[in-house]
């Protein structure tokens, strides 16, 4: 058997902290490591809350108060001379790409006669692929391979833009979170709960229909609560909606935290209500690590990770009335609900960080000539 190579890596985000790209991210680089590949990182903005491993350039650290162009540029100069001098073997890019100018900037100048890989994580064609997908293809159609997380990003975005040199990898879970022992807040502690995390962008997750769905179902007559996890922008819009309803006693706003994990195994069940995904971690996280999900059936992922009624529920359509009597149906049927429990673990087992490290390695060992 032949001997596998080793590579000198490099992966590129806006920073490590705070969504499922970012963990993705840290966790590419604690794969690729223990697979003995050199790893170095670069992150554009000074956030880190995932562990990772390897050399970091932090740029984020060399930002002022009064960033002008010159102090911009300059990062971008320390970027690239960093990148000539590592000389590495590859460079794994996971930053959204959703203005063309600063595209083909890095194209012509950060990544000029570099090998490049890109990391597709959303199924919105704008934020990967800019505003001008058509010019942009041609850049990607140059780089060493273009990774979507998705089956759905690979083939009804990537290769009906004429990207043919594309594949799918899926993001990662790691099993070792099962076993992080960790405090549930005391506001949950002896409670029945629906949980939902992310960054709260009520115009990607759209929240308000879970609390809108949430307030429609009969589960919280029942005592079941609904918690929302995470910060962002519309938090207070959404604690206002909360407030509004009903049932507003039985809703509960935690702040982000990096490893929800105790949370979420001691939640009934996870939900999904995004308006569009890339591949939503929230379901893989949930399964692996026992909790059965909710989720609508959008564009990219849900379908890949969610078994209907084996492992959770699958909503076909945006309906609060049909998402709430999925809530009631995984509430109040008891046999129901550790049928389904019982079918978290194994259904993600495709998608445990040694399925996915080993695929990775796979790919570079054949795409790095």
């Amino acid at each position: 058997m032949a001997t596998e190579k080793k590579f000198k890596v490099c992966l590129v985000s806006i920073s490590l902290a705070k969504g499922g790209l970012e963990r993705s991210c840290a966790m590419l680089s604690q794969m690729l490591e223990a697979k003995g590949h050199e790893v170095h990182l670069v992150i554009l903005n000074d956030e880190v809350d995932y562990p990772f491993n390897g050399k970091m350039l932090n740029l984020g650290k060399l930002k002022t108060e009064k960033d002008s162009i010159v102090k911009r540029l300059l990062r971008f100069r320390k970027f690239r001379n960093y990148l000539k001098k590592q000389a590495f073997d590859v460079i794994i890019d996971h930053r959204p790409k959703n203005n063309f100018e600063r595209e083909q900037f890095y194209s012509k100048f950060i990544y000029r006669e570099l090998n490049k890989i890109y990391v597709v994580h959303s199924s919105k064609k704008t934020e990967y692929l800019t505003e001008n997908p058509t010019s942009f293809s041609r850049i990607c159609q140059k780089n060493l391979l273009n990774v979507a997380v998705s089956e759905y990003i690979e083939n009804e975005i990537l290769r009906k833009e004429g990207i043919e040199n594309s594949i799918t990898i899926h993001n990662a879970f790691d099993p070792a979170w099962s076993d992080k022992n960790g405090e549930l807040p005391e506001i949950i502690q002896n409670k029945k709960y629906i949980l939902s995390y992310g960054r709260l962008d009520d115009s990607i997750k759209d929240f308000s229909f879970l609390i809108e769905a949430f307030s429609q179902s009969k589960v919280w007559e029942r005592d079941f609560h609904l918690v929302i996890l995470g910060d962002g922008k519309d938090k207070k819009m959404l604690q206002k909606l909360a407030i509004s309803k009903e049932c507003a006693k039985q809703i509960i706003f935690l702040p982000f935290i990096k490893k929800p994990f105790e949370i979420i195994k001691n939640a009934h069940c996870v939900t999904l209500t995004s308006k569009y995904e890339g591949f939503p971690m929230v379901l893989v996280e949930s399964l692996s690590l026992g909790t059965p999900v909710v989720s609508l059936d959008i564009i990219s992922g849900p379908s890949e990770i969610v078994q209907h009624q084996k492992n959770g529920l699958l909503i076909a359509e945006r309906s609060l009335p049909l998402f709430s009597e999925a809530l009631e149906s995984i509430c109040f049927d008891e046999a129901y609900y550790l049928k389904l429990k019982a079918n978290t673990k194994p259904s993600v087992e495709n998608f445990s960080i040694q399925a996915i490290s080993d695929k990775w390695n796979q790919t570079l060992q054949h795409a790095i000539r």
